[in-house]
């Protein structure tokens, strides 16, 4: 009997997904509910599991391919994984059975090559699996550690120009010859790991890949929010001293007392969503030819991932104490990584929050994220000389800036509403007594 393993329904707003990867191969025994198949949207990645254990007797959409809600992705033929039943004749169970051993083998592999599951993302096991490399020798320069795409390349790159010359000609595509046909480039539906292949033309490779969805998606919105809005940005500096001294003071007891670390993060957003308070309109935005005024603030926390970047929501987050904000940009975080984060906690956020300074960015202007009216950038604390009472003395000093639609917000309010995040930071009793 068997059972069809089908595009599950996708987020509002999503029409499509494209098949990212496939975690085993025709004819490879698997379990219920593990992850068969990553599908991803413009905006996160879902995992498709098998729905009974069995073999996975055929796949009709192969990565890179466009579905939509309930298509037949594959077929899983239940019961088979054992052996054979009594109906299955000889060459059925000796299928049955190499197709056992093979997943048995790759579940070894992966035990003593140090999981590749855990450290690689689903484009680099593809590259590890099609050239039988051990994750092990492979240097991840993601997050933790983690594998990329990026790094299996360059470890078969650098494998096969230490060959010998003769032996990485025989592997290297011919050049196009003077009057050949140009190579096709690849089409909307090829993976990034299929078109990724590098042509070497003498000194000057080149290669050609694919945008991501995600990435498509990050394109289109930043193209549109410099377009369509009178964007424009303002600066200010912080001095970090006081919330840095009060951090020291207190992690210990903060993380004892609430199970999470201390960062600063959650200093930043309840600053914003007080002076968002104050500044009505920063936390505003525009429907049509409506100006729409929340009263809550729904603060967006740019997050980094292997597929690009992601904003999900601090619903709420002026009635979020500070030990709730930190667990919540924790978890963020590490589902991000993992692709884990929901199309419901990316949407509807009134005000965002973007961190460029974990990168050692000194200054930069960050772009609205529509249909909100601003967003606020922080940036890398440099010990900086800075006057105070006559005096230069040495502070760690942190640019902000906020870029707004001034459409909406006057200069005025931009300007006042990054002093009052100023002057909340430099004294951050006024946090807790509200003024």
């Amino acid at each position: 009997m068997s059972t069809d393993i089908t595009v599950p329904q996708l987020p509002e707003s999503v029409s499509d997904a494209t098949v990212a990867s496939w975690t085993r191969n025709k004819g490879d025994s698997v379990k219920r509910d593990e992850v068969l198949v990553e599908l991803e949207t413009d905006k996160v990645v879902l995992e498709v599991p098998a729905p009974a254990d069995g073999v996975l007797e055929e796949i009709l959409h192969d990565e890179g391919a466009t579905v939509t809600a309930d298509t037949v992705l594959g077929r899983v033929s239940e019961g088979a994984a054992g052996g054979g039943g009594g109906d299955t004749g000889d060459a059925g169970g000796d299928q049955t059975e190499a197709a056992s051993t093979e997943s048995a083998e790759d579940t070894t592999a992966e035990t003593e090559g140090g999981s590749a599951d855990a450290k690689a993302g689903p484009a680099a096991r593809k590259l590890i699996a099609e050239h039988g490399l051990d994750p092990a020798t492979i240097e991840g320069t993601g997050k933790d550690g983690r594998i990329l795409k990026e790094d299996v390349q360059r470890h078969v790159e650098s494998a096969s120009a230490a060959k010998q010359p003769e032996a990485a000609k025989e592997k290297a595509p011919e050049p196009p010859t003077e009057g050949a046909q140009p190579a096709q480039a690849p089409s909307a539906g090829e993976t990034a790991q299929q078109a990724g292949v590098s042509y070497s033309q003498g000194d000057r490779p080149e290669k050609r890949v694919p945008m991501t969805r995600l990435r498509a998606r990050i394109a289109e919105r930043l193209v549109q929010a410099t377009q369509q809005t009178a964007m424009l940005t303002t600066f200010n500096e912080v001095n970090m001293k006081p919330v840095m001294d009060l951090r020291a003071k207190y992690k210990d007891q903060f993380e004892k007392a609430h199970d999470t670390k201390l960062g600063f993060m959650s200093f930043f957003v309840t600053a914003a969503t007080e002076a968002l308070k104050r500044f009505p309109d920063i936390n505003a935005s525009i429907d049509g030819s409506d100006v729409v005024y929340h009263g809550y603030c729904d603060v967006g926390i740019a997050v980094s991932s292997d597929r690009g970047l992601v904003v999900p929501v601090l619903r709420d987050a002026e009635n979020m104490s500070m030990a709730d904000i930190e667990k919540q940009i924790r978890d963020f975080g590490g589902r991000a990584q993992a692709g884990k984060i929901g199309i419901e906690e990316m949407t509807g956020g009134t005000f965002t929050i973007t961190n460029g300074g974990i990168f050692g960015s000194l200054v930069s202007t960050p772009i609205i994220n529509m249909p909100q009216s601003a967003i606020l950038g922080m940036h890398k604390i440099q010990e900086r000389p800075v006057a105070e009472n006559g005096e230069v003395v040495i502070r760690p000093m942190m640019y902000l800036a906020l870029s707004y639609d001034h459409r909406i917000v006057d200069g005025k309010d931009s300007v006042q509403f990054l002093v009052a995040i100023k002057e909340l930071l430099e004294d951050p009793a006024r946090l807790i007594l509200d003024v």
